[in-house]
Parts: structure tokens; sequence; C-alpha cells
């Protein structure tokens, strides 16, 4: 179970409303704990940094009298730097399972660029982050999926590297809470006379990987773009979350060279949980 889980906020209106609405529904999935973070950006609030920190404080311990109850500890922790380094460093200190952190549309498109906290998180950190789907309705926002349901049905992107082991263990942190899933495997790989023998060995090896789970598990291969075929089948089996890893910590390169894991990111209406490999 992910028993530590840390939300990071920067009090927007999105990042109020998943906490509010969507992180308590998390909660019965084994949470016991919950690090409540936010980072006064330095690079912005250079000379009053040190004096909003006892503003946010009060702010986060409200929030945490909020979604707090019982049998689950909620700890308000306000730091001062760049925020992804500062919130990575907190997960390695606190010895986190998860990293929660909300995202809009296409906006995750648009910022990672720009040096987005969300986008430099993952690349920073060396802890899963699932990353919460919302898209703007009127004036609000409104989820891209129940929450109370994010895992049962997951979708689990595996290309039979080292990477897949770290992502199947990752999955049996949850498993007691999922219903039935899927695994995939693109073949994007090997000449054309070697597709037949490449889609019967996936098939093989992700039926395998199946038989190591407790729900039960569709094994689905197809041939060409991994993530059209991820995004594609996560809709089309009505995934809940999709689980991809992400290799290494040359995220940003990955992004720029257009990998898979960002390409759904990006893309995925459905809740992703990025599990880093390294």
């Amino acid at each position: 179970m992910f028993e530590k889980v840390l939300y990071p906020t920067d009090f927007s209106e999105v990042s109020l409303h998943a906490l509010r609405t969507c992180v308590p529904k998390l909660i019965p999935a084994g949470v016991r704990e919950v690090y409540l973070v936010h980072v006064i950006d330095i690079t912005i609030a250079e000379f009053e940094a040190f004096e909003l920190e006892e503003v946010y404080r009060e702010k986060l311990e409200k929030l945490a009298g909020e979604i707090g109850g019982e049998g689950v500890k909620v700890v308000p922790i306000v730091r001062i730097g760049v925020p992804s380094m500062e919130i990575a460093e907190v997960t390695e200190e606190k010895k986190v399972d998860l990293v929660v952190v909300p995202s809009v549309g296409e906006n995750i498109w648009r910022t990672m660029f720009m040096g987005s906290t969300a986008s430099n998180l993952a690349r920073a950190t060396r802890k899963p982050v699932l990353f919460l789907k919302y898209r703007k309705k009127d004036d609000g926002f409104e989820p891209s999926a129940d929450c109370s349901g994010i895992l049962k049905r997951p979708l689990v992107a595996l290309d039979f590297s080292k990477c897949s082991i770290k992502i199947i263990k990752t999955l049996k942190m949850f498993e007691d809470r999922i219903e039935g899933g899927i695994l995939l495997h693109s073949v994007d790989y090997g000449k054309i006379e070697e597709l037949e023998h490449n889609i019967k060995l996936a098939k093989a090896n992700l039926e395998k990987s199946a038989k190591g789970l407790k729900a039960p598990f569709d094994a689905e291969v197809f041939v060409g773009s991994a993530s059209q075929s991820i995004i594609g089948t996560a809709l089309a089996k009505n995934a809940t979350l999709i689980v991809i890893g992400k290799k290494g910590r040359s995220f940003l390169k990955d992004l720029l060279l257009g990998s898979t894991a960002e390409r759904v990111m990006r893309d995925s209406t459905v809740p992703v949980l990025l599990v880093p490999c390294e």
C-alpha cells in the first residue's frame, strides 16, 4: 500500500480542489500519513521568502485540519528554495511511497519546457508520481475520473526491461485495490519478417507477468506507436489509471526526444502513474 503520500500545493484553485475532493478518496487505499508541502520559490520571492514562511505554514495547518481524520496523520511542511528540488528532497527524507500532483488538460505540455514544478518534479524524484487529470468546467475544475476508483482497473505498459520489474513491484503495492486490468506491450521494433515472432513472444511474456498478480489481467500486444496504443487502449478498455515507467534521470532529454512517457502524460485524459526505474 501507499502508506506515506506527499501532496505538494501551490494554493492554486485546481490544487486545492484536488486536495479537498480527491486526496481524501485515496486515503482508504491504506494511506497513513500525508505530507502537505508548500515551497516558497526563492527565485520569485527572494527578499520576502522568510517573511512568508509563517503565513504559508498557517495556511497548510488549516488545510491539514480539513483532510485529517481518524488513523491518518497530516503533516504540513513549508520549505524555501526551488520547488521541484525541495519536494524531491522531502520525498527522500520522509521515505514517501507516492507523490500526488494534479494537472489540467494540456497545460502540463505547455509548461514542461518552462520549468514547471510538476515536470521538474517528475524528472527529479525517485518516487512514483500520480498525475491526477483535471479539466476546466465553467468557472472551476472537475476530475477526469472518480478518484475513489483510480486504482481499480489499471493499464500497465511493459517493455520487458528492468524497468518493467520496478513497475510490477509498484503495482503490487496496491494490488489489493485492483479488480482487474490490462498489461500492454507495443511492438515497434524488429524487421518485418520478425514481427509475428515478436508478437507471440510479447504475448507470452505478458501472460507470464499476469500470473504473478492477484487480480485478472488481460494481455494486449499492439504494433506501432506505443503512446497511441497505450492512450487508445486505456479509453477503449475503460482503464482508470495508466502505469508507465520513466527510465533514468534524463527525463528532460526524453521530453525533447518525444518519449512515450511524455506523450502519454501530455495526451492522456486518464490519470497517469509515473514509475521511476533507476
